[in-house]
C-alpha cells in the first residue's frame, strides 16, 4: 500500500521500456540494467513508446485511473528525482553532467500529451500514483494487461 518517497502519491512509480531505452541512448556509457537501477522504478510497461507513462498524471490535483491486471491505480504526478540516479549504481561514483544532461533531453523529448505546466524543471522521470485501499491486498504480475481510461489509447502490458 505504500511507497515512502511521495506521502501524497506514495503507490509504485511506472515506467515504460522505451523511456528507459531512450534514456540509455543519452548516455552511451550506461547499460539498460545500470539506468533501471539508477531510477528504481516499481513497475516497467513494455510495448509502449517512450514517456507513454507521462499520459498517467494531468493538471494538479487531478487522478488519472488505469489499471494493471486487477489492480486499480491512480496516476498522480511526475516524480521529481534525487541525487541517485546521477550516480553509478554499484560504486557511487558521480556521473559527470548527468543532471544537465537528463533535463536538457528530457525537456526536448517531452511528448504531446504530457502536460508541460507540472514540470517546474525537467529532472522528472516515472510517474508517482495512489492506490485505493479497496485495492490493498490485490496483485499485479508479469504479462498482466494495462488498461487506460477511455481518453488514451496506448495500452502496453507489465
Amino acid at each position: 500500500m505504500g511507497f515512502p518517497d511521495d506521502p501524497d502519491a506514495s503507490g509504485p512509480t511506472v515506467v515504460s521500456t522505451a523511456t528507459l531505452e531512450a534514456i540509455t541512448s543519452w548516455f552511451p556509457e550506461l547499460s539498460l540494467e545500470e539506468v533501471r537501477r539508477r531510477f528504481r522504478t516499481n513497475l516497467e510497461i513494455d510495448d509502449v513508446p517512450a514517456f507513454w507513462e507521462d499520459q498517467l498524471f494531468g493538471e494538479a490535483g487531478q487522478l488519472v485511473p488505469f489499471q494493471i491486471g486487477d489492480v486499480v491505480l491512480n496516476g498522480s504526478n511526475p516524480c521529481q528525482r534525487c541525487v541517485v540516479p546521477t550516480r553509478d549504481s554499484l560504486k557511487g561514483d558521480r556521473y559527470p553532467n548527468f543532471q544537465k544532461t537528463f533535463i536538457t533531453k528530457r525537456q526536448g523529448t517531452l511528448p504531446e500529451w504530457a502536460v508541460p505546466q507540472r514540470f517546474n524543471h525537467f529532472f522528472k522521470l516515472t510517474v508517482n500514483t495512489q492506490v485505493a485501499a479497496s485495492e490493498a491486498g490485490k496483485t499485479i504480475k508479469l504479462g498482466d494487461e494495462v488498461k487506460l481510461s477511455s481518453t488514451f489509447s496506448l495500452p502496453g502490458s507489465i
